[in-house]
């Protein structure tokens, strides 16, 4: 069995170049807090955990997210500085009602109080359908890379795949400005409701013992 890791650190600036080699060697943040490790457990037991990157010179469009993308065409998304304000957070107290377990209290968990600069850049993918606003993510801005932090949206429009919508707006947004990785978080080696971040192509993963990242085949990254 792997040794335990379970490291945090607090940090109120990080030059984007250092974000870079954070997330390459495994560590997230929430706000002014950075954390990494590689164990789990809640209700389905111990879980590995996993952090992924995909490399852009090897992304492609799966079919499944081709149809996402068509079925969004309606809605307009962008990017602007992260701020964090009563209309995200009364958004993040609809869109958490969806979850039973490990269920934060608020949007303040992940974000600081400055998110468009502390603890490094971030941006807000912001999508509109007309005037009204049903979804947003948040993502952090490196030299050559980018990371998701979280992303949220109105229940009532969950039939449009909004999450996995705006992690390809992140991905486009990512390519457009020259960057090689993109960050869509931890994941579990065992299956949760974070599988669906394994469905990316050119997916990879660390490996924690020797600190490299490796190709992560999906068996469903190639079909529907």
């Amino acid at each position: 069995m792997s040794a335990i890791l379970n490291q945090s650190f607090l940090c109120t600036s990080v030059p984007p170049e250092i974000m870079d080699r954070l997330w390459e060697t495994g560590w997230r943040h929430f706000g002014e807090t950075f954390f990494r490790y590689n164990l789990n457990v809640n209700d389905q037991g111990v879980q590995t955990i996993t952090p992924l990157r995909v490399d852009l010179e090897k992304f492609t469009l799966s079919k499944s997210q081709r149809r996402v993308l068509r079925k969004n065409a309606d809605l307009r998304c962008e990017f602007v500085p992260a701020q964090l304000g009563e209309e995200s957070r009364a958004m993040f107290q609809r869109h958490k009602a969806r979850f039973k377990d490990n269920v934060p209290d608020d949007l303040d968990t992940f974000l600081s109080t400055d998110p468009a600069s502390i603890p490094c850049p971030c941006v807000e993918c912001r999508v509109h359908l007309g005037d009204e606003l049903i979804a947003l993510s948040y993502l952090d801005l490196g030299e050559g890379s980018t990371s998701a932090v979280y992303g949220l949206f109105e229940p009532a429009h969950a039939q449009r795949s909004l999450g996995i919508y705006t992690m390809l707006c992140e991905i486009e947004f990512t390519r457009a400005r020259g960057g090689r990785y993109y960050y869509p978080g931890y994941a579990t080696r065992e299956p949760s409701a974070y599988d669906y971040k394994k469905q990316l192509r050119g997916l990879e993963t660390l490996h924690w013992e020797s600190g490299e990242w490796s190709d992560c085949a999906s068996p469903n990254a190639n079909r529907s």
